[in-house]
C-alpha cells in the first residue's frame, strides 16, 4: 500500500470513527477533544503532502465537478450550523462544482428534531482561478463571489411544501475588505481538502446521492 493511500485511508478511518449518528451531518472541531482536532490536522497535512494533483485548477479540473459531501470542517459558519435554534437540526451539507460555468452551490440539510419541518438552505455563488504572485499559473486558489442565500421548507410534519420552495431569497455576505478565497490543497477521484483564506479547513468526499437542486 503506497503512503497516500495509507494516510488517505487513516484520515477516513479517524473521522468515521467519531461519526457516530447516521445523520450524516459534518463533524466540526467545535466540540472535539483537542489532542483529536490535532491529530486530524496532522493527519490532513500529511496528506497533502503527497497531493497526487499539484495544480489542480490546471490539469485536474475535471475531478473537482459534481457534488461533494462535507466531513469535517473547523470553518465558523459551519460550526454555527451545528448548534441551530428552536430543535432544528443539521443534516448533510453537500458542495456542487460546476466547473465549466465558474459556479458552485453550498446546501445544507436541515430538519427538526420531531420531524415537525424539514428543509435546506442553499448559498449560490461564482468563483475564478486567483493568480499567485510567485507562481506563472493560476493552479490552485479560487477567489469565490457569494451571490444569494435561500432558505427553503421542503416538508411540515411529513407533508410536501413546493409552495415554500426558496420562500426566502436574501443576498449572500461576502467578506469585508477582502476576497474569499479557497486553495485546494489535496485532491483525488473520491476526496478533496479545502484550505479557506482564513486559514479554516474542509474536508470532503465525492457524493452520488444528492437530488437536484440545481433549479
Amino acid at each position: 500500500m503506497n503512503n497516500q493511500l495509507l494516510i488517505k485511508e487513516k484520515l477516513q478511518a479517524k473521522l468515521e470513527k467519531i461519526q457516530t449518528k447516521d445523520d450524516g451531518y459534518p463533524i466540526t472541531d467545535f466540540k472535539l477533544d483537542k489532542t483529536l482536532v490535532k491529530e486530524i490536522e496532522q493527519l490532513t497535512t500529511e496528506l497533502e503532502s503527497v497531493n497526487p494533483n499539484l495544480n489542480p485548477l490546471v490539469n485536474a479540473t475535471y475531478l473537482l465537478n459534481g457534488a461533494w459531501q462535507l466531513q469535517y470542517s473547523t470553518a465558523r459558519e459551519i460550526r454555527s450550523l451545528v448548534s441551530l435554534p428552536l430543535g432544528l437540526k443539521l443534516g448533510k451539507v453537500y458542495q456542487v462544482i460546476d466547473v465549466a460555468n465558474k459556479l458552485f452551490f453550498n446546501l445544507a440539510k436541515v430538519k427538526h428534531s420531531l420531524g415537525l419541518v424539514s428543509g435546506y438552505v442553499k448559498v449560490t455563488a461564482s468563483f475564478e482561478p486567483a493568480k499567485e504572485v510567485l507562481e506563472p499559473l493560476a493552479n490552485k486558489r479560487l477567489n469565490v463571489y457569494f451571490d444569494k442565500r435561500c432558505l427553503s421548507i421542503e416538508k411540515i410534519i411529513g407533508i410536501n411544501t413546493p409552495q415554500l420552495n426558496q420562500f426566502k431569497v436574501v443576498p449572500a455576505n461576502n467578506p469585508t475588505n477582502r476576497n474569499a478565497t479557497l486553495d485546494i490543497t489535496y485532491l483525488d477521484e473520491t476526496l478533496r481538502v479545502g484550505r479557506g483564506g482564513d486559514g479554516s479547513l474542509f474536508i470532503l468526499s465525492k457524493s452520488n446521492d444528492l437530488p437536484d437542486f440545481t433549479s
